[in-house]
This record gives C-alpha cells, sequence and structure tokens, in this order.
C-alpha cells in the first residue's frame, strides 16, 4: 500500500479522512496562501487552462471528473483551480503561447547535473518558469513558444518538448539553475 504524505509538508498523513491532502487544516493553508503568493508568471495564471491532477498525474476537473488536456470545456481559471479540493495538485493545459521542456531524472543525490544549466541556457524561446517537477527528480521549464509537434530527445538526457495537446503537473517548486 502506497504511504500518504503530506502535500505542504511531506510529513505523514495524521488525518484519517479517505482523499486528505494535508496532515492538518494548518499544512493545507499554508499550502493554498503559498501557491496564491507564487512565482507563477502571469502568462500562465492569467489564461484558462487550469486544471487539477491525480496522485497520478491524469487531469481532473476542478469538479473531479476526468478533464482532457484538448478539451477546454474541462479546465478552470487558475484561482478556481487552485480552490479546489479535487485531486492532489494543480496541471496546465499547454498551448496558446505557452509550451515545456520536461527534463526527467535530472538530478543527482538532490542536486540538478550540470548539463541541466547549459541545456537552459541553449533554449531558443523566452523561459517563463522553471520548476522541480512531481516527482522531485525533473525539471519543468515554461517558455513562450508557438504551437507545434512534440519533441524526444533521448540518449542519456530524458528531454521531452511540447507546445499543445499535453497538459503538465504543475508543483509550483521553483528551480533556480
Amino acid at each position: 500500500m502506497e504511504t500518504r504524505v503530506c502535500l505542504y509538508c511531506d510529513g505523514p498523513m495524521n488525518l484519517p479522512r479517505r482523499g486528505a491532502k494535508f496532515c492538518s487544516q494548518k499544512c493545507g493553508t499554508y499550502y493554498r496562501r503559498k501557491l496564491k503568493r507564487s512565482n507563477l508568471p502571469a502568462e500562465m495564471t492569467s489564461r484558462d487552462r487550469w486544471m487539477r491532477r491525480s496522485a497520478l498525474k491524469r487531469p481532473l476537473t476542478v469538479r473531479g471528473k476526468a478533464a482532457s488536456s484538448t478539451d477546454s470545456s474541462t479546465w478552470a481559471s487558475y484561482s478556481d483551480a487552485l480552490e479546489s479540493a479535487a485531486g492532489v495538485g494543480l496541471g496546465f493545459a499547454l498551448g496558446d503561447g505557452i509550451g515545456c521542456y520536461d527534463l526527467d531524472h535530472c538530478f543527482t543525490d538532490g542536486v540538478a547535473d550540470l548539463w541541466v544549466a547549459e541545456f537552459i541556457k541553449s533554449i531558443p524561446e523566452p523561459v517563463l518558469f522553471m520548476e522541480v517537477s512531481q516527482s522531485g527528480e525533473g525539471v519543468h521549464i515554461f517558455v513562450e513558444a508557438p504551437e507545434g509537434p512534440g519533441t524526444k530527445i533521448r540518449g542519456d538526457r530524458n528531454i521531452e518538448r511540447y507546445t499543445s495537446g499535453r497538459y503538465i503537473a504543475v508543483t509550483g517548486k521553483i528551480f533556480r539553475v
């Protein structure tokens, strides 16, 4: 059985309620305040492209039903998604000028691998926001980008770039080079 941890403090869950995301009301309040003050750029928070996400990173509507990365009727405003109790976190539907590079497994012993900084410098688009992914082992780099086909770069690096038709689980955990 999967051990559940608090979404805010990563501590053990003290609340027996099924679907609880925080170990206490205090952690839930701090989490919502943190996201409201977050450094997410206005280019993202001003667009109604937000969803909730399940623990398995499946997109959900703010009411907890299945959402889609290609069906705008299942998306919501940032504030509505933030206030929703559905799922365990936020997700953003890429498109409308916002894309994302997804770098997987790029940390060693909690430190970003050396190639990450070099890769970020090579990105041709304006970077809006960088965060540590849900796994804690990757980086999301949100960029201003026109819509186009997705790209996967393999080899010793696992990099994907998407600009439409996908959604990204957003953590708000800022990544700095």
